[in-house]
């Protein structure tokens, strides 16, 4: 997705969004998208990375129609993604129409977790499960407690899915001022060797 396509689409989700009825923060958000020739690759599909970013992009709307984005701007936090899972059912192709839905799948206690969705004549596509957490401007994580009370919301009325919990445990990484060593285990080089430490069911 090129830079000026990029911000195109953010400038289009900004301006719907005021034209549009308002949501609650637990309902969900649907954005109208249309494959481009810059969504497209050699095999002349949507991209899978562009599946990322345009989600990026469909949260956004959901921010804003809730209010939500308003209230964390003021309180100078922003969100960031610590990891997401998406699964591809078909293939967009270019000039193909699709809609993207979000929902909020719950919060743990350290995090925020979102479904979203390709739909295509009310078929999914493709889903994917993104983690996330709010970070403040001059750094550091915000506590989910301060963050429900700047949202005004109850997030302990709607907790996240058990499994989603336990995905988002096995394939975290150590924090940003750990260490991290890029080790392999022996015989990793074997097909399905390592299998075991990622589950998502």
């Amino acid at each position: 997705m090129d830079l000026l396509r990029r911000y195109l689409r953010l400038l289009r989700i900004r301006l719907a969004a005021r034209r549009q009825p308002a949501l609650g923060l637990h309902d969900v958000s649907r954005v109208a998208g249309r494959v481009g020739w810059s969504d497209i690759d050699e095999l002349r599909h949507m991209n899978n990375g562009v599946y990322l970013s345009l989600m990026d992009h469909a949260r956004l709307d959901l921010m804003l129609r809730s209010g939500a984005w308003a209230k964390i701007r003021a309180a100078r936090m922003y969100p960031v993604v610590t990891a997401q899972s998406i699964a591809y059912r078909r293939s967009l192709v270019r000039g193909q129409r699709y809609v993207i839905e979000s929902r909020i799948a719950g919060y743990s206690d350290k995090h925020v977790y979102i479904e979203q969705r390709f739909v295509v004549d009310g078929q999914i596509w493709e889903r994917a499960f993104v983690e996330g957490r709010f970070v403040r401007d001059g750094g550091g994580t915000v506590p989910m407690e301060e963050l429900a009370a700047v949202v005004g919301e109850d997030l302990a009325a709607h907790p996240a899915p058990a499994w989603l919990v336990e995905w988002s445990r096995r394939v975290a990484l150590p924090p940003s001022r750990a260490e991290a060593p890029s080790s392999w285990p022996e015989g990793s080089d074997r097909p399905g060797a390592g299998d075991e430490g990622v589950s998502v069911a």
